[in-house]
Parts: C-alpha cells; sequence; structure tokens
C-alpha cells in the first residue's frame, strides 16, 4: 500500500506488478515513476469517476492481476513525453509538460523546433502525449474556437477542432499559452507536432522561478532558470495499462 504523496520517491521492483485505486490523474502520475511496470487502473466509483483510465472495477481487478502473472494479459502502450536538461535532470509526462514560470508572470525564453527559433513571452508552452489530448490541450482549443467566434469568424471557430493522438503515436503536440508579441517577443511559433526523433528546445530568460513540471503537480518540478536548455521529446519508455 502506498499513498499516492510518496509515489515519486517510492522504489518499484523490476517485477512489480501495479494497482492503482482512484482518479484518472492517480494513472497519469503513477505511470511516470512506474515505467514499464504492468498498471492495472481500478475504478473505485464508477459513479462519480468519469474512468477513461480506468478500465476495471473493483471486482475485476483481482482477476486482471491473476492475468498479468499467467502471461494472459492485454497492454496498451502509452506514450511519455520528457524534458532533459544539459546536467541530467529528467522529467516524463503521461499526460502533459508544462513550461513556464511558478507565479502568474510572464514567462520567458527562447523556442526552437527545427531550424525555426524566437523569443517569446507567454504564459508558458504546453506540451501533450496522445493520452493528454483530451485533457488540458483540448481546452486551450475550446478557448481558441471561442475567441474566434467573439471577433465574427465562425467559419474559421467550426474549424478550431482539438486534435486528438491515440495513446500509442509517438508524436507530441504543443502549444504556447497567450504568446505576446512586443519588440523582444515573437508568436510564429505558437503550436505544433513534435515528430519522432524531433526535439522542440527551450532555453530560459528567466532569472528565477523558472519551471518544468508534469501532469498537474507543480510540488515535483525542475527548475528553468537563466541559461537551462530543455529538450523536450518523445522518451524511450512507454507506460503499460493492462486493459481486459
Amino acid at each position: 500500500m502506498v499513498d499516492r504523496g510518496f509515489v515519486p520517491n517510492f522504489v518499484f521492483g523490476p517485477n512489480d506488478i501495479v494497482v492503482t485505486v482512484g482518479q484518472d490523474g492517480l494513472v497519469a502520475n503513477t505511470a511516470k515513476y512506474a515505467l514499464q511496470l504492468p498498471i492495472v487502473a481500478v475504478n473505485p466509483d464508477p459513479k462519480r469517476i468519469d474512468g477513461i483510465l480506468l478500465p476495471f472495477a473493483v471486482d475485476g481487478a483481482r482477476s486482471a492481476v491473476r492475468r498479468v502473472l499467467e502471461s494472459k494479459a492485454s497492454f496498451r502502450s502509452v506514450t511519455l513525453a520528457e524534458a532533459v536538461l544539459p546536467a541530467g535532470q529528467r522529467m516524463l509526462a503521461f499526460n502533459d509538460l508544462f513550461i513556464g514560470t511558478r507565479s502568474h508572470v510572464s514567462a520567458r525564453y527562447r523556442i526552437k523546433l527545427q531550424r525555426r527559433s524566437e523569443p517569446q513571452s507567454s504564459s508558458g508552452v504546453l506540451v501533450s502525449t496522445g493520452a493528454g489530448s483530451t485533457g488540458w490541450l483540448s481546452s486551450v482549443f475550446n478557448m481558441a474556437a471561442g475567441l474566434a467566434q467573439i471577433a465574427g469568424e465562425k467559419q474559421r471557430s467550426a474549424a478550431v477542432q482539438p486534435v486528438r493522438l491515440k495513446w500509442e503515436d509517438p508524436r507530441l503536440a504543443f502549444v504556447v499559452r497567450e504568446p505576446f508579441v512586443s519588440k523582444h517577443s515573437g508568436a510564429s511559433i505558437v503550436a505544433g507536432m513534435i515528430e519522432p526523433r524531433q526535439e522542440l528546445i527551450l532555453e530560459s530568460l528567466m532569472p528565477s522561478d523558472g519551471v518544468i513540471f508534469s501532469d498537474g503537480v507543480e510540488a515535483d518540478f525542475l527548475q528553468f532558470n537563466s541559461g537551462t536548455v530543455a529538450r523536450i521529446r518523445a522518451a524511450r519508455e512507454k507506460a503499460r495499462l493492462v486493459v481486459p
């Protein structure tokens, strides 16, 4: 029995089977530490919890674990995102990575994707996996569609459809939140896909309070201050969710 608050520091064994009992977010916050161990995700309250990532009811958990032990289980592989810093620090994400500042002031950084690069000032950069594309990322598209509608561009509003990636998709989607255009910042790189073997590179221009965290857990973060370069890409590991 492990309380969710101890999961980041828990040492999983190489042959463990992980059973999560809680909301969908518990799966995301566990998978990035359990890495490729099989995860049996249990929905303890189907009447109140959506359970997109929770295929098993309480009474089905035991048989699911038994199938894993007998090598009869079926799995879905989930692409993870990673942020890697020059000193070797690494942050994994099941749903999404956030790169920005710990407060509500603007984040300042230089963004680079392939041959394109520019300094930016924004509310931060969100990088989403396929599993996360129905979460935080979808809310950004909802906002974009609403803004287009307010501007009177109904046809354009209808065309702003959220990106939906399969869990196994090796690509990552990124969006820049509320980019500000000024003499020192641009907004020509505001959204796109990070293809396999590609990297989104961000260099911090913030003297303090720059952070990188994943899956909404702000307490577990990497510092992202002036001169730090973060390389964002799909991780080599995959999460393994047991499915019926």
